[in-house]
Protein backbone atom coordinates (compact mmCIF):
# COMPACT_ATOMS: atom_id res chain seq x y z
CA UNK A 1 0.00 0.00 0.00
CA UNK A 2 2.81 2.43 0.86
CA UNK A 3 4.51 1.96 -2.29
CA UNK A 4 0.82 2.62 -4.44
CA UNK A 5 0.43 5.69 -2.37
CA UNK A 6 4.29 7.02 -3.25
CA UNK A 7 3.66 6.03 -7.31
CA UNK A 8 0.39 8.01 -7.01
CA UNK A 9 2.03 10.95 -5.29
CA UNK A 10 4.87 10.68 -8.08
CA UNK A 11 2.31 10.33 -10.61
CA UNK A 12 0.48 13.37 -9.26
CA UNK A 13 3.84 15.82 -9.23
CA UNK A 14 4.02 15.06 -12.28
CA UNK A 15 0.78 15.86 -13.30
CA UNK A 16 0.96 19.17 -11.40
CA UNK A 17 4.26 20.10 -13.09
CA UNK A 18 3.07 19.04 -16.67
CA UNK A 19 -0.22 21.17 -16.17
CA UNK A 20 2.18 24.54 -14.00
CA UNK A 21 4.41 24.92 -16.93
CA UNK A 22 1.77 24.96 -19.32
CA UNK A 23 -0.28 27.75 -17.13
CA UNK A 24 3.03 29.79 -16.27
CA UNK A 25 4.97 29.39 -19.40
CA UNK A 26 3.38 27.34 -22.41
CA UNK A 27 5.14 24.27 -23.56
CA UNK A 28 5.25 25.35 -26.96
CA UNK A 29 7.23 28.33 -26.00
CA UNK A 30 9.54 26.29 -23.92
CA UNK A 31 10.10 23.98 -26.54
CA UNK A 32 10.69 26.74 -28.85
CA UNK A 33 14.22 27.33 -27.15
CA UNK A 34 15.28 24.23 -28.61
CA UNK A 35 15.70 25.98 -31.84
CA UNK A 36 18.41 28.05 -30.83
CA UNK A 37 20.90 25.78 -30.03
CA UNK A 38 23.30 24.35 -32.74
CA UNK A 39 23.06 20.47 -33.81
CA UNK A 40 26.88 20.57 -32.89
CA UNK A 41 26.81 22.58 -29.84
CA UNK A 42 23.31 19.68 -28.76
CA UNK A 43 25.82 16.76 -29.84
CA UNK A 44 28.61 18.08 -28.05
CA UNK A 45 27.14 18.03 -24.77
CA UNK A 46 25.22 15.16 -25.18
CA UNK A 47 28.74 13.31 -25.92
CA UNK A 48 30.07 14.87 -22.88
CA UNK A 49 27.79 13.75 -20.80
CA UNK A 50 27.96 10.21 -21.78
CA UNK A 51 31.73 10.55 -20.96
CA UNK A 52 31.05 11.01 -17.51
CA UNK A 53 28.74 8.37 -17.47
CA UNK A 54 32.26 6.29 -18.77
CA UNK A 55 33.84 7.88 -16.26
CA UNK A 56 31.11 6.50 -13.71
CA UNK A 57 32.06 2.95 -14.79
CA UNK A 58 35.33 3.48 -14.72
CA UNK A 59 35.40 4.49 -11.01
CA UNK A 60 32.90 1.21 -10.40
CA UNK A 61 35.40 -0.86 -12.71
CA UNK A 62 38.33 0.54 -10.76
CA UNK A 63 36.51 0.11 -7.39
CA UNK A 64 35.97 -3.22 -7.37
CA UNK A 65 38.97 -4.73 -9.00
CA UNK A 66 40.09 -7.59 -9.25
CA UNK A 67 36.54 -9.06 -8.96
CA UNK A 68 35.33 -6.63 -12.44
CA UNK A 69 39.01 -7.67 -13.78
CA UNK A 70 38.21 -8.33 -17.29
CA UNK A 71 34.39 -6.98 -17.13
CA UNK A 72 34.19 -3.17 -17.82
CA UNK A 73 31.35 -3.84 -20.68
CA UNK A 74 29.71 -4.91 -17.58
CA UNK A 75 30.40 -2.10 -15.50
CA UNK A 76 29.15 0.06 -18.57
CA UNK A 77 26.05 -1.26 -18.46
CA UNK A 78 25.55 -1.55 -15.11
CA UNK A 79 26.14 2.31 -14.80
CA UNK A 80 24.08 2.95 -17.86
CA UNK A 81 21.28 1.51 -16.15
CA UNK A 82 21.42 2.24 -12.53
CA UNK A 83 21.85 5.40 -13.82
CA UNK A 84 18.12 5.45 -15.97
CA UNK A 85 16.25 3.40 -13.18
CA UNK A 86 17.61 5.77 -10.85
CA UNK A 87 16.23 8.95 -12.64
CA UNK A 88 12.97 6.89 -13.64
CA UNK A 89 11.83 5.74 -10.68
CA UNK A 90 9.74 7.62 -8.10
CA UNK A 91 11.26 7.94 -4.21
CA UNK A 92 15.00 6.74 -4.68
CA UNK A 93 13.77 2.90 -5.52
CA UNK A 94 15.66 2.84 -8.39
CA UNK A 95 19.06 2.60 -6.15
CA UNK A 96 17.55 -0.97 -5.76
CA UNK A 97 19.37 -1.67 -9.01
CA UNK A 98 23.17 -1.30 -8.25
CA UNK A 99 23.36 -4.08 -5.46
CA UNK A 100 21.20 -6.40 -7.49
CA UNK A 101 22.84 -6.05 -10.63
CA UNK A 102 26.37 -5.79 -8.70
CA UNK A 103 25.04 -9.76 -7.43
CA UNK A 104 24.64 -10.81 -10.62
CA UNK A 105 26.94 -9.50 -12.77
CA UNK A 106 30.00 -9.95 -10.32
CA UNK A 107 27.98 -12.24 -7.15
CA UNK A 108 29.36 -9.29 -4.49
CA UNK A 109 27.55 -9.86 -1.27
CA UNK A 110 24.77 -7.60 -0.31
CA UNK A 111 26.20 -5.68 2.52
CA UNK A 112 29.44 -4.68 0.62
CA UNK A 113 27.47 -3.37 -2.58
CA UNK A 114 25.25 -1.46 -0.48
CA UNK A 115 27.94 0.01 1.98
CA UNK A 116 29.69 0.54 -1.87
CA UNK A 117 26.97 2.74 -2.87
CA UNK A 118 26.47 4.76 0.43
CA UNK A 119 30.72 5.87 0.10
CA UNK A 120 29.76 6.44 -3.67
CA UNK A 121 26.91 8.59 -2.81
CA UNK A 122 28.71 10.05 -0.24
CA UNK A 123 31.52 10.76 -2.37
CA UNK A 124 29.16 12.24 -4.83
CA UNK A 125 27.50 14.44 -2.51
CA UNK A 126 30.86 15.76 -1.32
CA UNK A 127 31.62 16.43 -4.90
CA UNK A 128 28.85 18.60 -5.81
CA UNK A 129 29.64 20.65 -2.11
CA UNK A 130 32.67 21.56 -3.02
CA UNK A 131 31.85 23.24 -6.46
CA UNK A 132 29.48 24.72 -4.86
CA UNK A 133 31.43 26.28 -2.31
CA UNK A 134 33.66 27.32 -5.04
CA UNK A 135 31.37 28.71 -6.78
CA UNK A 136 29.66 30.81 -3.87
CA UNK A 137 32.83 32.05 -2.09
CA UNK A 138 34.40 33.02 -5.02
CA UNK A 139 31.48 35.20 -6.12
CA UNK A 140 30.74 36.75 -2.50
CA UNK A 141 34.12 36.36 -0.42
CA UNK A 142 36.66 36.27 -3.26
CA UNK A 143 39.12 34.17 -4.85
CA UNK A 144 41.66 33.56 -1.66
CA UNK A 145 39.20 32.45 0.71
CA UNK A 146 37.08 30.35 -1.91
CA UNK A 147 40.46 28.40 -2.09
CA UNK A 148 41.50 27.91 1.33
CA UNK A 149 37.79 26.65 2.13
CA UNK A 150 37.23 24.39 -0.62
CA UNK A 151 40.95 22.58 0.27
CA UNK A 152 40.18 21.96 3.46
CA UNK A 153 36.37 20.49 2.67
CA UNK A 154 38.32 18.21 -0.38
CA UNK A 155 40.06 16.91 2.75
CA UNK A 156 37.81 15.72 4.91
CA UNK A 157 36.66 12.35 2.86
CA UNK A 158 40.52 11.08 3.61
CA UNK A 159 39.54 11.97 7.48
CA UNK A 160 36.37 9.97 7.35
CA UNK A 161 38.34 7.52 5.39
CA UNK A 162 40.59 6.96 7.90
CA UNK A 163 38.25 7.20 11.29
CA UNK A 164 36.34 3.88 9.47
CA UNK A 165 40.06 1.75 9.37
CA UNK A 166 41.07 3.45 13.32
CA UNK A 167 41.73 0.69 15.79
CA UNK A 168 39.04 1.69 18.12
CA UNK A 169 36.73 1.38 15.42
CA UNK A 170 37.62 -2.44 14.80
CA UNK A 171 37.54 -3.09 19.02
CA UNK A 172 33.72 -1.67 18.93
CA UNK A 173 32.94 -3.89 16.49
CA UNK A 174 34.42 -6.51 18.51
CA UNK A 175 31.84 -5.82 20.87
CA UNK A 176 28.72 -6.64 18.75
CA UNK A 177 26.66 -9.46 18.63
CA UNK A 178 28.46 -12.18 16.00
CA UNK A 179 26.10 -11.69 13.10
CA UNK A 180 26.05 -8.00 13.67
CA UNK A 181 30.04 -8.64 13.63
CA UNK A 182 29.65 -10.77 10.18
CA UNK A 183 27.70 -7.95 8.77
CA UNK A 184 29.74 -5.31 10.25
CA UNK A 185 33.23 -7.51 8.08
CA UNK A 186 30.73 -7.87 5.37
CA UNK A 187 29.52 -4.06 5.05
CA UNK A 188 33.56 -2.94 5.33
CA UNK A 189 34.75 -4.88 2.43
CA UNK A 190 32.37 -2.39 0.13
CA UNK A 191 34.68 0.22 1.68
CA UNK A 192 37.80 1.70 0.56
CA UNK A 193 40.74 -0.92 1.51
CA UNK A 194 43.41 1.08 1.18
CA UNK A 195 44.75 4.89 0.86
CA UNK A 196 45.44 4.06 -2.88
CA UNK A 197 41.64 2.35 -3.59
CA UNK A 198 40.45 5.56 -1.77
CA UNK A 199 42.50 8.72 -4.08
CA UNK A 200 41.72 6.32 -7.52
CA UNK A 201 38.19 6.60 -6.44
CA UNK A 202 38.15 9.99 -5.03
CA UNK A 203 39.80 11.41 -8.34
CA UNK A 204 37.25 10.03 -10.10
CA UNK A 205 34.14 10.91 -8.88
CA UNK A 206 35.88 14.44 -9.04
CA UNK A 207 36.50 14.02 -12.72
CA UNK A 208 32.94 12.86 -13.21
CA UNK A 209 31.31 15.91 -11.50
CA UNK A 210 33.47 18.37 -13.03
CA UNK A 211 32.61 17.09 -16.79
CA UNK A 212 28.94 16.46 -15.49
CA UNK A 213 28.28 19.96 -14.16
CA UNK A 214 30.15 21.60 -16.88
CA UNK A 215 27.87 20.45 -19.25
CA UNK A 216 24.86 21.16 -17.51
CA UNK A 217 25.82 24.69 -17.12
CA UNK A 218 26.53 25.29 -20.20
CA UNK A 219 23.06 23.66 -21.25
CA UNK A 220 21.39 26.44 -18.72
CA UNK A 221 23.13 29.47 -20.18
CA UNK A 222 21.77 28.16 -23.71
CA UNK A 223 18.63 28.26 -22.38
CA UNK A 224 18.48 31.66 -20.02
CA UNK A 225 21.24 34.37 -19.87
CA UNK A 226 22.97 33.98 -16.05
CA UNK A 227 26.22 34.48 -14.83
CA UNK A 228 28.72 30.82 -14.95
CA UNK A 229 28.63 30.84 -11.19
CA UNK A 230 24.89 30.43 -10.74
CA UNK A 231 24.65 28.08 -14.16
CA UNK A 232 26.85 25.84 -11.97
CA UNK A 233 25.02 26.18 -8.81
CA UNK A 234 21.18 25.91 -11.19
CA UNK A 235 23.08 22.30 -12.00
CA UNK A 236 24.40 21.66 -8.56
CA UNK A 237 21.01 22.35 -7.10
CA UNK A 238 18.91 20.38 -9.48
CA UNK A 239 21.55 17.17 -9.42
CA UNK A 240 20.99 17.63 -5.31
CA UNK A 241 17.61 16.30 -5.83
CA UNK A 242 18.31 13.20 -6.61
CA UNK A 243 19.52 12.16 -2.99
CA UNK A 244 16.16 13.61 -1.23
CA UNK A 245 14.16 10.71 0.21
CA UNK A 246 10.82 12.36 -1.62
CA UNK A 247 11.36 12.23 -5.61
CA UNK A 248 8.58 12.48 -8.14
CA UNK A 249 8.37 10.27 -11.07
CA UNK A 250 11.45 10.97 -13.51
CA UNK A 251 12.20 13.90 -11.17
CA UNK A 252 9.23 15.64 -12.20
CA UNK A 253 8.64 18.77 -10.27
CA UNK A 254 12.12 18.36 -7.42
CA UNK A 255 14.13 18.56 -10.23
CA UNK A 256 13.17 21.83 -11.40
CA UNK A 257 12.28 22.95 -8.11
CA UNK A 258 16.07 22.57 -7.06
CA UNK A 259 17.55 24.28 -10.19
CA UNK A 260 15.27 27.38 -9.65
CA UNK A 261 15.96 27.38 -5.83
CA UNK A 262 19.67 27.78 -7.11
CA UNK A 263 19.01 30.17 -9.27
CA UNK A 264 16.79 32.53 -7.19
CA UNK A 265 19.71 33.92 -5.18
CA UNK A 266 21.29 35.39 -8.18
CA UNK A 267 17.70 37.18 -9.20
CA UNK A 268 17.65 35.32 -12.47
CA UNK A 269 13.75 35.85 -13.35
CA UNK A 270 11.48 32.99 -12.34
CA UNK A 271 9.75 32.48 -15.40
CA UNK A 272 13.41 32.31 -17.09
CA UNK A 273 14.76 30.15 -14.37
CA UNK A 274 11.82 27.62 -14.90
CA UNK A 275 12.30 27.20 -18.56
CA UNK A 276 16.12 26.83 -17.97
CA UNK A 277 15.32 23.82 -15.32
CA UNK A 278 12.27 22.02 -17.37
CA UNK A 279 14.68 22.06 -20.96
CA UNK A 280 18.02 20.77 -18.84
CA UNK A 281 15.72 18.20 -16.81
CA UNK A 282 14.68 17.19 -20.36
CA UNK A 283 17.97 17.21 -21.88
CA UNK A 284 19.25 14.88 -18.83
CA UNK A 285 15.86 12.53 -19.16
CA UNK A 286 16.93 12.21 -22.88
CA UNK A 287 20.31 11.39 -22.06
CA UNK A 288 19.07 8.88 -19.40
CA UNK A 289 16.81 7.30 -21.95
CA UNK A 290 19.78 7.02 -24.72
CA UNK A 291 22.51 5.56 -22.30
CA UNK A 292 19.79 2.86 -21.24
CA UNK A 293 18.90 1.69 -24.49
CA UNK A 294 22.93 1.45 -25.22
CA UNK A 295 23.24 -0.06 -21.42
CA UNK A 296 20.41 -2.78 -22.80
CA UNK A 297 21.72 -3.24 -26.17
CA UNK A 298 25.67 -4.07 -24.50
CA UNK A 299 26.56 -7.78 -24.38
CA UNK A 300 29.42 -8.65 -21.80
CA UNK A 301 31.14 -12.15 -21.04
CA UNK A 302 30.66 -12.82 -17.31
CA UNK A 303 34.20 -12.08 -15.45
CA UNK A 304 35.87 -14.73 -13.99
CA UNK A 305 34.70 -15.43 -10.23
CA UNK A 306 37.44 -14.05 -7.79
CA UNK A 307 37.98 -12.34 -4.21
CA UNK A 308 35.93 -9.26 -3.73
CA UNK A 309 38.95 -7.31 -4.19
CA UNK A 310 41.59 -6.27 -3.29
CA UNK A 311 41.62 -2.48 -4.28
CA UNK A 312 45.21 -0.76 -4.01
Amino acid sequence: MAANARLWFGLAVLVLVIAGVQWLIGWNQLLMLWRSISPAALALAALSTLGSYAVRALRLYDYFLPATHGGFVACLKLTLLHNLLNNLLPMRTGEVSFPVLMTRYFATPLASSLAALLWFRLMDVHALAAVALLAVAGRWWGVGWAGLLTAVWLGLPWWSFRLQAAPALARLGQRLPERWRDRLARAREGLPQTPTAFWRAWLWTQLNWLVKLAVFAWILRLFAPMPGAAAVMGAIGGDLTSVLPVHGVAGAGTYEAGVVAALTPFGIPAAAALAAAVNLHLFMLGLSLLGGALGFLLRHDRPASGPLRRNG
